[in-house]
């Protein structure tokens, strides 16, 4: 079925990387152990092409949560998978793979992964965290054994563009190890990760009078329940999410908004550390993309059984842990960071078990301001935002634009190409590319009315797709819910479903259309555009068209 492939993604350096590891490992495997080169790079460019100024060496007693990522097999045979996973032509529509099954057809081996996990031990790592899908082995260790294990000198840069210094490698890694290994995650701190959270201008006028029903007419996650899904009897009950958090959270901030605020909920909220680091803070601390993800997912969904709050210092680290566990059949994040290799395997993991993969778009009206990653990613999900206007405290959907700070626009990262299901929606109009990825996917409020608890405090003025994804996270925990009932499969991965309901002449029955609002140099067009995507959810219609493709 090529002419309707649901993946196609150009070969980067990285992807050609993972489709001759098989070569490598069969070399490495006969040899016997010698330094031996990553498939992938670590050193930052700014360090290679000496644009940032070695300040000093890294302090050897310093301690860098790390994880090394041993490469997947037969990427080809998984993308050609997941296109008959989400064909409803085909037999094999949304039969989807369990975690030993994706291991046993595409994970690194048994022996190789165990064989590396008692070499980096030995070398005076610390194992924190194993996979049942054999991709990453996380670990801690301090500057002097990594230096030691990895033949690199760690040095202390002053950054080109930012008041700070960053700890990098000198040179690329190696490993006196005969088995191949993709990436190391953690060695320098070049790029920082970022919540896609922020926060009114004080001096800024509202523009609209607000209708929420939060101290001063912000809306509360209640709200925006009942804006995109109403009154109907679906409330996510059997049903887990998952979040992607890069720090910890404050349990005392979400039990206090939902006692304070509502609605009451009986959902168990787990913290989950994927590589040692604390989950938890102890004491009151700046929780804001934490707290406000698990108060907006849980309010659309406040049936939910079982809320995971994944943290860790790598975002590899959580993805993995997330598709390894798959617990959750929904999940999300608001974090943007660095384009990093073994992503792209994680995802279409999540993909073939069928688990939804969130993520917001960003909030600079551009991707390269954004981030630009993940949402470029063509194996999850991007959401946009919107400005959502409602009719009362509580009330129903009235109005809905794009709004200003929603990024989009086709892929920075030119190896990206567009899906096959991207191309009927491409024009001179919306601006997009017929050559590259597209985003977002679809939207949802993101303006600055949105109310949350954090930091031990309450505030209003809250925007940011950072809000958008976990909305949809809960919306699709509700989607899942009903399938359970139907008893049918979950939906899975959105976007092939998504674009052909966009194609449908009543497709606005599904979405919530943004036809006006402008971002950046996009528009806001009727059907899809690159400032919403499709827009944000009617509700019960689009429940029942997402089961039924």
């Amino acid at each position: 079925m090529t002419s309707d492939h649901v993946f196609q993604r150009a070969l980067s350096a990285a992807r050609a990387a993972l489709l001759l590891t098989g070569g490598l490992a069969a070399q490495l495997a006969g040899a016997q152990a010698q330094a031996a080169p990553m498939l992938t790079a670590h050193v930052p460019d700014a360090v290679s092409q000496h644009r940032a100024v070695r300040v000093m060496d890294a302090p050897a007693g310093r301690e860098l949560h790390v994880a090394f990522a041993l490469p997947m097999h037969d990427l080809d045979k998984l993308d050609a998978l997941l296109a008959d996973l989400y064909n409803p032509a085909s037999p094999r529509f949304r039969h989807y793979l369990s975690v030993p099954d994706f291991t046993a057809r595409f994970s690194p081996s048994a022996a190789d992964y165990d064989r590396t996990v008692r070499f980096l031990a030995a070398q005076g790592l610390k194992i924190t965290g194993t996979a049942a899908n054999r991709y990453l082995i996380d670990a801690t260790g301090t500057v002097g054994t990594l230096q030691a294990a990895l033949h690199v000198k760690f040095g202390m840069y002053k950054h080109p563009t930012e008041n700070r210094l960053f700890i990098a490698p000198d040179r690329e890694p190696s490993l006196d190890l005969n088995v191949a290994v993709l990436h190391v995650t953690g060695l320098d701190d070049y790029s920082l990760p970022v919540a896609r959270r922020a926060h009114r201008d004080a001096n800024a006028g509202r523009g609209v009078a607000l209708t929420g029903s939060a101290p001063g007419g912000d809306y509360l996650g209640s709200d925006i329940r009942a804006a995109y899904y109403g009154k109907g009897p679906l409330t996510g009950a059997g049903q887990a999410i998952g979040l992607m958090e890069l720090a910890p959270y404050n349990d005392a901030d979400i039990a206090y908004y939902f006692t304070k605020y509502g609605p009451q909920v009986s959902t168990v909220v787990q913290p989950i550390s994927t590589d040692g680091s604390p989950a938890l803070c102890s004491t009151t601390c700046d929780d804001g993309e934490q707290a406000l993800d698990i108060e907006y997912a849980i309010s659309v969904a406040p049936g939910l059984a079982l809320m995971q709050v994944y943290t860790a210092q790598s975002p590899e680290s959580v993805l993995n842990r997330m598709a390894s566990d798959n617990t959750s059949a929904q999940l999300s994040t608001s974090w943007g960071w660095r384009e990093n290799p073994t992503d792209d395997a994680i995802f279409m993991e999540m993909a073939a078990q069928g688990q939804t993969m969130l993520t917001a778009s960003g909030d600079y009206s551009s991707l390269r301001a954004s981030g630009p990653w993940p949402e470029e990613s063509a194996y999850l999900t991007g959401v946009g935002g919107t400005d959502l206007a409602t009719t009362g405290p509580g009330g129903a959907w009235a109005s809905e634009t794009g709004w200003s700070d929603s990024a989009g626009g086709p892929s920075v990262d030119k190896t990206i190409i567009i899906p096959a299901y991207q191309l009927p929606f491409i024009s001179k109009k919306t601006g997009g590319s017929l050559k590259l990825r597209n985003v977002p996917d679809i939207a949802g409020d993101a303006n600055f009315d949105n109310f949350e608890c954090y930091a031990g405090t309450c505030q209003g003025g809250w925007g940011g797709t950072s809000f958008a994804s976990p909305i949809w996270s809960g919306f699709i925990a509700l989607a899942n819910q009903q399938a359970t009932i139907n008893g049918e499969p979950r939906v899975g991965f959105l976007n092939p479903t998504l674009y052909r309901l966009g194609l449908a002449q009543h497709y606005t029955s599904y979405f919530h259309d943004q036809t006006s609002g402008k971002s950046g140099k996009f528009n806001a067009l009727p059907g899809f555009d690159l400032v919403t995507g499709f827009g944000s959810p009617t509700g019960a219609a689009l429940i029942t068209a997402l089961l039924a493709p």
